[in-house]
């Protein structure tokens, strides 16, 4: 639903508010725009029943689903709920598909107040360092790497990307520096609260509060791999494949 179609829904059907939730997909997540869906988990049949307007929106669900292929059609069983009703507190949200001319995957921390769609790859529970690690130089090394491609953009793959990256082994003082690190790319968004994250990762108009942050995080994370700040994207990649075959050499042991 649209901001308009949530407030009408809202004014003619006041009991509705509580199961409206934003919803996102890549493009929402990435330019802020305002889209909602009913997220009826663990509604009562007689709640349901009591809201004609949302109960007509099940049922052209119902109808949508019966009128796809197989595997569609079986979620009509339950259509109040959506094919994934997963729902964490918090989150880490990646758009699967990303602008190639960015230096950086835009990627934030999304509440349960968001339900993610199919374009959001999502990290329950992720920390700050997690977060440090994955907006990080070498990990956007390693996705240029390995992604795949969609026309020229990034596609983010959840087994080549996320799987297959390796991680460095950390001391305690590395892992509170990133993390310091990660906040401050979070502190520097904030200074920017009109701007879209598509709007903040434009290298056009990438604030300079922003890209110094990413800078600090960048040099942290290249420490912590034991690589040195002037580190070249290749060399990067050739570290972190050397890497990944001594994990999956202990694997096959």
């Amino acid at each position: 639903m649209s901001q308009e179609e949530a407030d009408k829904l809202i004014d003619t059907e006041p009991k509705a508010k509580k199961y409206i939730k934003r919803f996102m997909m890549g493009n929402e997540f990435l330019n802020d725009i305002p889209r909602y869906c009913l997220w009826l988990v663990g509604i009562s049949p007689k709640e349901l029943r009591s809201m004609p307007l949302v109960l007509k929106h099940v049922e052209k669900c119902r109808e949508n689903r019966l009128s796809g292929a197989a595997d569609r059609q079986k979620l009509a069983a339950t259509p109040h709920l959506f094919r994934e009703t997963r729902n964490p507190d918090n989150f880490i949200a990646i758009p699967v598909v990303s602008s190639e001319r960015r230096a950086y995957i835009p990627m934030d921390y999304l509440s349960s107040d968001v339900i993610a769609g199919n374009k959001l790859f999502i990290l329950p529970d992720a920390t700050k360092y997690d977060f440090g690690i994955l907006e990080s130089i070498v990990h956007m090394s390693w996705m240029r790497m390995v992604a795949g491609r969609l026309e020229t953009r990034y596609s983010y793959s959840k087994t080549l990307v996320y799987n297959d990256f390796s991680w460095p082994n950390v001391n305690k003082m590395q892992r509170d520096r990133i993390t310091e690190t990660a906040q401050s790319i979070l502190d520097a968004r904030k200074l920017y609260p009109d701007s879209s994250l598509a709007d903040l990762y434009d290298p056009l108009t990438m604030p300079i509060e922003l890209r110094k942050a990413h800078e600090a995080n960048d040099k942290a994370v290249l420490q912590a791999y034991g690589l040195k700040p002037s580190a070249t994207e290749a060399e990067i990649v050739q570290h972190l494949f050397k890497m990944y075959e001594k994990l999956t050499a202990k694997d096959d042991k």
